[in-house]
């Protein structure tokens, strides 16, 4: 991005010397990707905006909704208890992270590749002045350095590739001791990562060159890289997780909305994946991780 302030005219927003203009959709999404995504954000673009209904459709299931709140809980868990002020959620797809946030989050702004999904952000986010999304790289994002108190990813960084610069970036826009958040596929485990290789050749809703689970030890050295120190890592979801989750990608999960009382199963499946992984050995063994990075105070 140019780094020059920037003025709404029209249905464009244009820099302060006038060298670049930025289209605004008549919702008010920011269209900065029309000028800087690079190759791997146009094809993940492509790739959600295509996938948009298949996967909103997905999040409504109700054995999926079930193992998600349970997700949603160990998130909300992992978070300081207090105000996360200013927080920009990162390849936030249809606004699931800014919604979970609720209130704790004072401003936020939404970055996305996907148009379609961030129409649906909007959509249900609605116009309260709290909140904005904008089309973005996540390799180079349209926001301000040092504006953030918290940065969030849920279920964007195992899509980017290049993730010494998205930490990169996450660092440039977080204030001093600003907190960074994730949610995203693991696989330390070595059965996980043997079925995902195989899952990720077969299913068409997935992209096995652009998309990459994270890994513990190569995450905490990019992380330090980048001026962070690590302060949480756990991981959840086990087998009840390959069952009830994913149903974008696995038809055969959809069959569960069909089980009479799939609500009470899925809650029971959560607690059996939750106690697994507290067995001596498993701590890492997850499928999902959820953590937590600060900023370095001289970052």
């Amino acid at each position: 991005m140019s780094g020059l302030d920037l003025r709404l005219e029209g249905d464009a927003l244009v820099t302060s010397d006038g060298s670049r203009r930025y289209r605004v959709t008549p919702s008010q999404i920011a269209l900065f990707g029309e000028a800087w995504l690079s190759t791997e954000g146009e094809t993940q673009r492509a790739h959600y905006d295509a996938l948009a209904p298949k996967y909103l459709t997905n999040l409504e299931l109700p054995h999926t909704r079930e193992y998600m709140a349970y997700l949603d809980r160990a998130l909300l868990d992992a978070l300081p208890a207090r105000s996360l002020g200013v927080v920009a959620e990162v390849c936030c797809g249809a606004g699931e992270g800014l919604r979970l946030l609720g209130s704790r989050a004072a401003i936020g702004i939404g970055v996305d590749v996907s148009t379609r999904m961030l129409e649906a952000a909007r959509a249900d986010c609605g116009l309260d002045g709290t909140r904005a999304f904008v089309q973005g790289d996540a390799t180079r994002l349209p926001l301000k350095s040092g504006a953030f108190d918290t940065v969030v990813m849920f279920g964007g960084i195992h899509h980017v590739n290049d993730r010494r610069r998205l930490f990169a970036e996450v660092a440039r826009v977080l204030k001093r001791r600003g907190l960074f958040v994730w949610r995203e596929p693991v696989d330390d485990f070595i059965v996980w990562r043997a079925l995902r290789a195989v899952i990720y050749r077969m299913a068409s809703s997935l992209q096995a060159d652009t998309e990459r689970p994270v890994r513990f030890e190569v995450t905490r050295r990019d992380l330090t890289d980048a001026g962070f120190v690590l302060d949480r890592w756990r991981t959840y979801g086990f087998l009840a997780y390959c069952f009830l989750m994913n149903s974008d990608v696995l038809a055969v999960n959809r069959l569960w909305q069909y089980v009479p009382a799939i609500r009470r199963l899925a809650r029971f499946a959560t607690l059996l994946d939750d106690r697994t992984l507290r067995l001596p050995g498993l701590r890492h063994a997850g499928l999902i991780a959820i953590g937590s990075a600060s900023k370095a105070a001289l970052a």
